[in-house]
């Protein structure tokens, strides 16, 4: 096995490739597995990653290196925080800072893997931050909203 520390742009990742086999490799970003299929140099295929151990397995692409960093992060993402449970782009943000909002209200809108999915409210509270704007990528477990 082995392991690397990556940066990119201001945030560090701990990946540690467990295995490799032809195309197929298991590794593990930030303590959370993956079997990623990969192809040559030069390829038109783009590498694939498959979480293994969530119960919704999700297919996503590794682009964590050309995502651009989300613009409106702030050092208050708390356990308050509504966090990105996947990687993917922010199609659409709904709530501004200061508004009121009840347990599944719509927060956000994500697209990963060409299907949208609604980011909503675990918690009824106020928005105290926006972290992400249209347009931005996200990865798995990035704040996107902050409620108090």
């Amino acid at each position: 096995m082995k392991q690397y520390k990556i940066e990119i742009g201001s945030r560090q990742f701990d990946v540690k490739i467990e295995s490799v086999c032809g195309e197929d490799a298991v590794v593990e970003v930030n303590g959370k597995p993956y079997d990623v299929k990969f192809s040559c140099e030069g390829s038109d295929n783009a590498a694939v990653a498959r979480r293994r151990i969530a119960p919704k397995t999700v297919q996503a692409p590794v682009a964590a290196a050309q995502a651009a960093p989300v613009q409106n992060t702030t050092p208050a993402a708390s356990a308050s925080a509504v966090k990105s449970p996947l990687p993917g782009v922010i199609l659409d943000v709904c709530v501004a800072v200061g508004d009121k909002v009840a347990a599944g209200t719509k927060l956000a809108v994500l697209e990963a893997m060409k299907m949208e999915n609604v980011i909503e409210a675990e918690k009824a509270g106020t928005v105290t931050a926006v972290h992400v704007s249209k347009g931005n990528s996200v990865l798995e477990g990035e704040p996107i909203v902050s409620i108090e």
